[in-house]
């Protein structure tokens, strides 16, 4: 007997990490002195900072990831992956410099895990970090051959008196936010429940949907890395941010902000996305759930003073409003105005028609939709 018997297949693994070898040069920065293939990668310090403080983050994708081996598209989980990571380092003020991952499965399919690694190489060049390292293990027994997990860890810089820490924030100051592509890497154990109730697949195609449920629910994550960077080499003074992921905007908004802070959500502050409009309708979802459950809409979120306002809808157009920093009442909540807001949503169904179309605005969304 030996290993292969058992079904831990060395060849494999080290004919996998050969496949991918040239790949990852793609990430290279400046810097990399040791990368794939060693015992650990090697990245000097980048040049220029007085006082650098590095900053780390590990993440995963939660249930997605069974949403893309039931539809065979994993290439996008990559992409996910390297977002959750960076993302939130990037809400310090750091810059991400490299990113290792971690690939764990019953049995390596190269090409099922090449897909992956091509996502995670798109997400470090989205990112501007470099992809130094990883880890491919091949566990039977723990896992089904076709299953896999997957988790990242990213490491980044920030000089030192240029950390966000809730201290720069100001009463006054405006939350603004930048949408998000979809339910990003959040809520799929509910996202799962529901289209099983429902008796569908993934490649099912709501009535008015250009695509099947599958692909709409495995867009990537966002990665925000270029946006911050364009506002920071602008000068843009950012008070706080918040990657918005499990528990939504009620959860993650008090994250950047001092403890007598409280944010003001305005009730028609933006456009809610048809995909939680369907999710809650299917569902039968509580309003108030959904927003503790999914980003809504909203995937990173600014704290600007007034006074930034101008440039940065300039720099990034696609920006929106949706609140602003106030002083929070002795024992009171950290959102203000949330709960308000959320009683106000209305869903209603349409008479039965053909089509659908979609009418919302900010946390009074309402949903015409058929009623087959």
């Amino acid at each position: 007997m030996d290993y292969q018997d058992a079904g831990v297949d060395i060849e494999a693994g080290q004919a996998f990490v050969r496949q991918i070898a040239q790949r990852v040069t793609a990430t290279s920065q400046a810097g990399v002195l040791a990368g794939i293939g060693g015992f650990a990668g090697l990245m000097a310090m980048p040049r220029g900072f007085k006082e650098p403080i590095l900053v780390a983050s590990t993440d995963g994708v939660g249930t997605k990831l069974m949403v893309a081996q039931a539809c065979q598209q994993h290439e996008g989980i990559g992409i996910d992956l390297v977002a959750m990571c960076v993302n939130d380092i990037l809400t310090v003020g750091a810059h991400p410099l490299f990113f290792l991952d971690y690939l764990a499965t019953g049995r390596i399919n190269q090409h099922v895990l090449l897909q992956i690694i091509e996502g995670i190489i798109k997400g470090c060049q989205q990112a501007g970090c470099a992809l130094l390292g990883g880890e491919t293990a091949e566990m039977p027994g723990l896992y089904q051959p076709q299953d896999y997990d997957v988790a990242g860890f990213c490491v980044g810089v920030v000089e030192k008196d240029a950390i966000l820490n809730g201290q720069q924030v100001q009463v006054g100051d405006r939350v603004v936010a930048l949408p998000s592509s979809g339910v990003h890497s959040n809520g799929y154990s509910l996202v799962r429940r529901i289209v099983a109730d429902r008796g569908w697949n993934w490649q099912h195609t709501p009535p008015g949907w250009p695509r099947s449920v599958g692909e709409e629910l495995l867009t990537p994550t966002l990665i925000y890395c270029a946006q911050i960077r364009a506002l920071q080499a602008a000068g843009v003074d950012i008070h706080g941010m918040a990657h918005i992921t499990g528990g939504g905007l009620p959860d993650n908004l008090p994250r950047c902000l001092g403890p007598q802070q409280s944010i003001h959500l305005y009730p028609h502050g933006w456009r809610i996305p048809p995909v939680f409009q369907w999710l809650q309708v299917e569902g039968s979802v509580d309003t108030q759930e959904m927003f503790r459950t999914f980003n809504m809409g909203i995937g990173y979120v600014l704290i600007l003073p007034p006074e930034a306002l101008e440039s940065t809808s300039r720099l990034l157009p696609q920006t929106f409003e949706i609140g602003e920093v106030v002083r929070r009442n002795r024992g009171g909540p950290r959102t203000g105005s949330m709960a308000d807001a959320l009683a106000e949503t209305k869903l209603e169904p349409a008479p039965p028609k053909a089509g659908m179309r979609s009418l919302s605005r900010g946390a009074q969304a309402v949903l015409m939709y058929r009623v087959d």
